[in-house]
């Protein structure tokens, strides 16, 4: 076993490298052509079921207009009824065939049952599946005083997802449809203070990856990994340190600093389309890809960044670090939505 692995240490790197040289081409031309089709012939989604988590806001609330705009039936889940109700009279005035309300809360895997088998019950199908809820944390690691203060990231952004998942895969097995999972460019590019909202986007990428594997062609799963989006979340809304959720837009400017913040209606707009042209990835905004190819060639220059950026120092505040100052220097001015500079969230 030792002589097979030294071998292939010298002999299968450069063979791998070479083989992926002849074969990218080709491969890169048929992924070009069959793009181009799915964008002249995408789904049709008049008159189809499409469930949405974490609908009451953010990019969640503009999927289900994006939906509307199409004509779908939607089932909009929450833990909101009022802000949910909202969402529901204004995508049946964009155009929504039918719209059904489900207060739910998908880190209760009751609720993630509940909520499907409602959707059956009331539309006997279900067509497409959007992994949408999700909560943020910030904090650097070393100054948590429990780190159970933080179990609910992973029961929201993981398991709500994989619960809900479980629940409508038969479904959407018989529909031949599709699960769209927002997670977060985080998930393979980490930020400083955001170890547990990282580690749960990386655990959502490699879980529905896996799925996509297991399942063939029976499911389509399109995962969307957006950078800073226009959100409740860059509103400054964190769990905090203590485990309660807080809006603190000091924080938030540390956090941002100065990367441009996209809108959340063009990012649910970019979603909804790469679901139809039956997309395996997504980044929004599509700039932020390249963050990828920094982390893959040169992570020592990245990290360093960060720790530049993001780091306080020793004694001083997690707000005063250096891309706050930058941030209230002009350039939350220029690269925020309006909608950013006002710290009121939903809370109803």
């Amino acid at each position: 076993m030792d002589l097979v692995n030294g071998l292939l240490n010298w002999v299968g790197t450069p063979a791998m490298v070479a083989s992926l040289l002849l074969f990218y081409p080709p491969y890169y031309l048929f992924k070009t052509c069959y793009s181009f089709l799915s964008w002249l012939f995408p789904e049709d989604v008049a008159g189809k079921v499409v469930l949405i988590t974490g609908a009451s806001s953010g990019i969640g609330e503009q999927l289900a207009y994006q939906y509307a705009m199409k004509r779908a039936s939607l089932v909009l889940v929450s833990r909101r009824e009022s802000s949910l109700r909202q969402v529901a009279d204004r995508a049946i005035e964009l155009g929504a065939r039918d719209v059904i309300v489900l207060p739910g809360d998908v880190a209760n895997p009751d609720d993630c049952k509940r909520c499907v088998q409602t959707a059956i019950s009331h539309y006997d199908r279900l067509d497409h599946l959007v992994c949408n809820a999700g909560i943020a944390s910030v904090g650097a690691f070393q100054e948590i005083p429990d780190v159970k203060n933080y179990s609910s990231q992973l029961d929201v952004n993981f398991w709500g997802s994989v619960q809900t998942t479980f629940a409508a895969l038969p479904y959407l097995k018989r529909s031949r449809g599709r699960i769209v999972v927002t997670a977060s460019a985080t998930g393979w590019n980490p930020v400083p203070r955001m170890s547990f909202y990282n580690a749960a986007n990386a655990a959502l990428i490699n879980f529905f990856e896996t799925l996509r594997t297991e399942l063939g062609s029976e499911i389509g799963i399109t995962i969307v990994t957006p950078g800073w989006i226009e959100s409740e979340m860059s509103k400054g809304k964190y769990l905090k340190e203590q485990g309660e959720m807080e809006v603190d837009q000091e924080m938030r400017d540390a956090q941002i600093g100065l990367f441009p913040v996209e809108y959340a209606k063009n990012c649910a707009r970019a979603m909804v389309q790469a679901a139809c042209q039956g997309e395996r990835y997504l980044t929004v905004p599509a700039w932020f890809r390249t963050m990828y190819l920094w982390r893959v060639f040169a992570p020592e220059i990245v990290e360093t960044c960060y720790r530049l950026l993001y780091m306080h120092g020793h004694g001083a505040r997690q707000t005063d670090a250096p891309s706050k100052t930058m941030a209230e220097g002009g350039g939350k001015q220029l690269l925020y939505p309006p909608s950013l500079r006002s710290d009121d969230v939903k809370t109803d």
